[in-house]
């Protein structure tokens, strides 16, 4: 017998032969009573007295009108929706009654922890999903692609949060050029999702409410939790995205976090400073990209120059063959050709590259552009003089020299030979006559002269 065993007598009086126990004993007996009876269970209540240790372990009160108990959440728990942990929040946590035996304490050992209503949150989540999901909103036929060189960049967030500065960060280091138009809304709290919805409609239709003309927006905020981030599945927000005129970019939370924004959104941002990349190109990259273009042009002008002088080398050598002017004729007209179309390519690819770095330069001057593309603008028109000139030089020397060719041809040629006083002699069938023992006695044959023909009849040949 011990002291958990009732009896009939006094309960004041020790039974004879009952041993006491130990308050370790006692506690140890009244913990494995919890765990048995009690076990693991969902409690709810407020946060308060949470404290973080160094060892990674938190602690906390669980509180109610009437009653509070202390709470344990060891560091191999704490990625169980730890985050939701903070003085004040109403919770619910998924822990085991237990005792805490060396002050004598009563405790739970938490083990999981939700936001108090985050299953409800998650329903109307799933719930809108489907719906949107239903009307195609969510189809890729309908989302607009992303502008490749934007001028204007909407953003619609928080002007104090660090999703702004990062955005503006990336958006002056990859396109000082571009515009950026803040629109500042309150990105969490009571009724900023008809403040978000209200701002995507004025931006995209920016002309009606006195704004640059957006060609992109990006929408969002930095990280949170899921009720943080709440004010992004709402079905104003969702159906602003879905209806406007620009395309947008979503940019909500950490790469893990999805909201109905991101699948309404033409395209989804797993960070702001992400958005802001895949909103605007890079202009040292596109320098680069330049650069290589006239790198190609000068290629294949000089392929095109060497084509044409091989093309002239083969005419020369073969100047003197008959009827070398006619062969001669159709080539010049050629070069003539190529020369004209690769003068017109020169100058107006180079014009027209220089001439859009020059305009995105005086468009936005006050917006202090990069002094690279200055100095950019400055190379493309020496190289564009450069290529015009040495290409026009070589062209013409090359028609000199077919000049030259035709001056050669008309010197050894036919007609200049008769001038000189040779003549030509042709048999019967109109052949050049090269011997007498290829003639018959009483064979007419012809003689041309510089002004005309001599018929002749053989009548005796040596």
């Amino acid at each position: 017998m011990d002291l958990f065993s009732r009896s009939a007598g006094d309960g004041s009086r020790k039974p004879d032969g009952a041993k006491a126990v130990s308050v370790t004993q006692l506690l140890r007996r009244m913990r494995n009573l919890l765990e048995v009876q009690i076990g693991e269970l969902w409690i709810e209540g407020e946060v308060s007295n949470l404290k973080k240790q160094g060892s990674g372990h938190w602690y906390f009160s669980l509180k109610d009108e009437g009653a509070q108990i202390q709470c344990a959440m060891f560091s191999a728990r704490r990625r169980e929706g730890a985050q939701a942990l903070e003085d004040g929040a109403k919770v619910q946590v998924f822990a085991e009654a237990s005792v805490y035996e060396a002050r004598g304490q009563l405790q739970v050992i938490v083990q999981k922890v939700e936001r108090a209503g985050a299953g409800d949150l998650q329903a109307r989540f799933e719930a809108l999903k489907r719906k949107l999901q239903a009307e195609g909103l969510f189809d890729a036929a309908r989302k607009k692609p992303i502008p490749a060189f934007p001028q204007v960049v909407g953003i619609v967030t928080s002007e104090t949060g660090a999703a702004i500065r990062d955005i503006l960060n990336v958006l002056q280091r990859r396109a000082p050029w571009v515009q950026p138009v803040l629109l500042p809304v309150r990105v969490q709290g009571r009724g900023v999702e008809r403040e978000i919805a209200h701002a995507i409609n004025q931006l995209g239709r920016a002309q009606d409410f006195g704004f640059p003309v957006c060609d992109v927006l990006i929408v969002g905020r930095g990280g949170g939790s899921l009720e943080d981030l709440w004010c992004f599945n709402e079905e104003i927000v969702a159906r602003a995205i879905a209806a406007c005129p620009v395309p947008v970019i979503s940019a909500v939370g950490h790469e893990i976090d999805f909201t109905i924004a991101d699948f309404v959104a033409d395209l989804r941002a797993p960070t702001p400073s992400a958005a802001a990349e895949l909103a605007v190109p890079d202009g040292v990259e596109l320098l680069a990209k330049l650069q290589q273009s006239r790198r190609r042009m000068m290629r294949r002008v000089a392929e095109r120059l060497e084509q044409s002088a091989a093309v002239i080398e083969g005419l020369r050598r073969g100047a003197l063959r008959k009827d070398g002017e006619r062969l001669l004729r159709e080539p010049v007209m050629r070069l003539d050709h190529l020369r004209g179309r690769l003068e017109t390519a020169a100058r107006v690819g180079i014009e027209a590259s220089a001439g859009k770095l020059a305009e995105v330069k005086t468009q936005h001057a006050a917006m202090h552009p990069a002094r690279v593309v200055e100095r950019r603008l400055e190379q493309m028109q020496v190289l564009r003089e450069r290529l015009q000139r040495s290409g026009v030089e070589a062209l013409d020397r090359q028609a000199e020299r077919m000049a030259g060719l035709r001056g050669l041809l008309r010197t050894l040629g036919p007609e200049s030979a008769f001038q000189r006083g040779f003549s030509i002699t042709l048999d019967p069938a109109g052949r050049v006559l090269r011997s007498v023992h290829a003639l018959k006695n009483g064979e007419l044959i012809r003689t041309k002269l510089a002004d005309g023909e001599i018929q002749s009849r053989i009548e005796a040949g040596e």
